[in-house]
């Protein structure tokens, strides 16, 4: 009698866990980390991403026992190619079971598949594309844009030089999707703040070779020369800088998208005085430090860039979100995931608005001198804070057909 009792019971626990699994396709939740993973952006995204979306599913699981559909992750190298990056999200999402799409830097992809994850009712949770297109015109019901975007960037760095006295400005920009968004932003900023803009110039992305282009910039005697770009092309534009003299002949240079793995190529002698925004920095608080401490014993002692921080916290928030709506189509758990408050450990208690936009608060740092630095990875001093509420285009600006339609 008690065996038969223990059959029944099975049975009944088999029913009940098919029954709360119904509608996770496939019985698995898929994460797929699209990023650059071997070019420009692979140091602040690449496979540390991928570490932090597995760090993510294993907080997951460990504060949600009662979960038990398996969770994959999978990457791929989007070669920072729009048509590469398109062909294998609809691959994933088409063919290969994949829910969710995360990180994708590189905004001309992360536009390409925002567009292609609301076609296949999918999610995109986008850390390191940073258009701030994707919650204004280009918003869609799939799409969460994590951990910056070039209003904030442009808000945060742009307005305070030129309150500092920067108040002529020369970009130097990226020739795409990002490059342009940040020069526009930026512009808007400079200009509102009584700066004015010399001049402008494109390189193609990626790019080895600025002499040219900092010959125009230290031709036009602007204050600041604005680094519309990332990543390699940030770190070679500096550095070059540094060898045609451009900052002891008395220009500054103004990184307006700086990654702490940018700082770490760079070194302190060269990175110093440095002033840019960021969403997160590892030695911020006890619970930033404990976290990304435990990141960088897994990822050869490197701390974590603020994509890779916002891949983790994306990741947790989504998962978080499936648990609770008890679904995996996308469209639904993107509703919910902008029903539910956030909080994690690396960005704090926060939210996401009708357009998609994760709001937290942004920092201004500064990167510190040598002399400052206490040891491996101490690199920044923090100048001001951002509350949340100011850190981000207000939402009625942004263009966005959600909010318009409301």
């Amino acid at each position: 009698m008690n065996f038969k009792r223990k059959l029944l019971s099975a049975a009944l626990l088999a029913l009940t866990a098919g029954a709360a699994n119904a509608q996770i396709s496939g019985n698995v939740v898929k994460i797929g980390v699209l990023n650059d993973q071997s070019g420009t952006y692979a140091d602040l995204a690449g496979p540390g991403s991928t570490l932090a979306a597995k760090m993510a599913v294993e907080d997951f699981k460990a504060q949600n026992k009662g979960f038990t559909t398996p969770i994959e992750v999978i990457a791929a190298d989007h070669q920072n190619k729009p048509d590469v990056g398109s062909q294998i999200a609809r691959k994933w999402f088409d063919s290969d079971g994949v829910d969710v799409i995360v990180d994708l830097p590189t905004s001309s992809v992360a536009l390409a598949v925002n567009q292609i994850a609301k076609e296949k009712g999918k999610a995109a949770i986008i850390s390191t594309g940073a258009s701030s297109d994707l919650t204004g015109k280009a918003c869609t019901p799939n799409t969460v844009h994590w951990t910056y975007d070039t209003w904030q960037l442009a808000n945060g760095t742009g307005s305070a030089i030129v309150k500092t006295g920067g108040d002529s400005w020369f970009f130097l920009t990226a020739d795409y999707a990002f490059g342009h968004a940040l020069e526009r932003d930026t512009e808007a900023v400079v200009l509102k703040s009584g700066g004015k803009v010399l001049g402008k110039v494109r390189h193609p992305f990626p790019s080895a070779d600025f002499s040219s282009f900092l010959l125009q910039a230290q031709a036009s005697k602007a204050k600041i020369i604005g680094l519309a770009n990332a990543g390699a092309d940030t770190t070679n534009a500096i550095k070059q800088a540094a060898e045609f003299g451009i900052v002891k002949g008395g220009q500054n240079l103004a990184g307006l998208l700086v990654f702490l793995t940018d700082v770490h190529a760079l070194g302190l002698e060269k990175a110093q005085g440095l002033i840019f925004t960021e969403s997160f920095y590892w030695d911020l608080n006890d619970q930033t430090r404990a976290w990304s401490k435990r990141y960088g014993a897994q990822h050869g002692g490197k701390m974590p860039s603020m994509g890779q921080a916002g891949v983790y916290a994306g990741v947790l928030h989504y998962l978080k979100a499936v648990a609770a709506a008890k679904t995996d189509d996308g469209t639904k758990v993107v509703a919910k995931m902008k029903e539910l408050p956030t909080d994690d450990p690396l960005f704090g208690k926060g939210s996401i608005r009708a357009d998609g936009r994760k709001i937290h608060n942004s920092y201004l740092f500064e990167v510190k001198k040598p002399s400052e630095s206490k040891g491996p990875w101490d690199y920044y001093k923090l100048r001001a804070t951002v509350p949340a509420d100011q850190a981000f285009r207000p939402m009625a600006e942004g263009g966005c057909p959600l909010v318009a339609a409301k």
